[in-house]
């Protein structure tokens, strides 16, 4: 198949897709389109439907489609615009081409947290992190295989995997800089912090909100499980399990990005920047890659809030 990752402006589209959305919209006149969310297992694109006639057979979103149309570009992204459409039938693709799959090696990068598990010496921290990480199989097996976001960063299989690692890797970098930090308080919250995103987001091929994430999200989620297990260990010291709890709610740094709390500990703030570095350089990385060989100006970003453009290759 040719995946969605390869396709540049000005190539037809013709393939089949999994359609990860739908929503039936209209334009400032009135006329009905629609907007989609195509998915393969190398990228997730937008598509749109502007005209709506015989040659757009019936569909929803989680159904696998044939399309046919031209592949455009809009804000510096590519955009498809479909002009044919139908429902793809069994036998004409393969599930396992529509689950984005992390590319780094998943039983090594375990191996790897769960080093990390063993290196913390506090005793109640390490009795709650063996009890997640090491005793509780089920939690392991969907951590191992569950997305890090529905679309933003890290939203593969493995992503949140991955994602954790990273901002664990980053945590003991600065645990080790600024001896001023509690390692062991800091790597038990940059192991647990995303933890809520199991139950926030459904398993892929959906990978979408849940009606728990709707309601409570990720870091609430997170919380009251982790104050949920603290309450069975014995002597749990609660000025830690609330230290522990604070740096949980305070990741995403400000109230505006959803952040409970704002970090008031040391250990708070450092998690929330090496998770805001890693989300927003994985970002990055995967606006870059779905450039592909473009070097020219990729046009306004919302969300970094500036034209973005990749650096030019190196001469040396």
């Amino acid at each position: 198949m040719y995946y969605l990752k390869d396709y540049r402006e000005g190539q037809k589209l013709v393939g089949t897709y999994l359609c990860k959305t739908k929503q039936v919209l209209k334009t400032k006149a009135g006329k009905t389109y629609y907007s989609l969310m195509l998915q393969d297992k190398t990228a997730i694109v937008d598509a749109k439907i502007w005209e709506l006639n015989n040659g757009i057979a019936s569909f929803e979103a989680m159904d696998y489609i044939f399309c046919e149309g031209l592949v455009t570009s809009f804000q510096g992204n590519i955009q498809m615009n479909i002009s044919r459409l139908r429902k793809s039938e069994e036998g004409e693709y393969d599930p396992a081409d529509y689950i984005p799959t992390t590319n780094r090696d998943v039983k090594q990068m375990m191996g790897e947290v769960l080093a990390y598990v063993e290196s913390v010496k506090n005793p109640y921290l390490s009795k709650l992190l063996k009890m997640f990480f090491i005793e509780d199989t089920a939690f392991v097996k969907e951590f191992k295989r569950h997305s890090a976001a529905k679309s933003v960063h890290h939203s593969f299989m493995g992503g949140l995997l991955e994602h954790t690692l990273s901002v664990t890797n980053m945590c003991n970098y600065f645990a080790n800089a600024y001896p001023k930090l509690h390692r062991d308080l800091l790597i038990t919250a940059a192991l647990f912090h995303d933890m809520g995103k199991i139950d926030e987001i459904s398993s892929f091929p959906r990978n979408d909100y849940t009606d728990e994430g709707q309601l409570a999200g990720h870091i609430f989620i997170g919380a009251h499980k982790l104050m949920d297990a603290i309450s069975t260990i014995n002597g749990f010291p609660k000025r830690l399990a609330n230290e522990l709890i604070h740096c949980i709610l305070a990741h995403h740094g400000k109230l505006e990005f959803g952040s409970p709390k704002v970090p008031s500990l040391l250990e708070a703030m450092a998690l929330h920047l090496a998770d805001n570095a890693d989300a927003k350089l994985q970002t990055l990385t995967e606006v870059f890659e779905q450039a592909g060989d473009n070097m020219e100006w990729l046009g306004y970003n919302r969300m970094f809030e500036t034209n973005l453009r990749q650096t030019s290759p190196g001469q040396g």
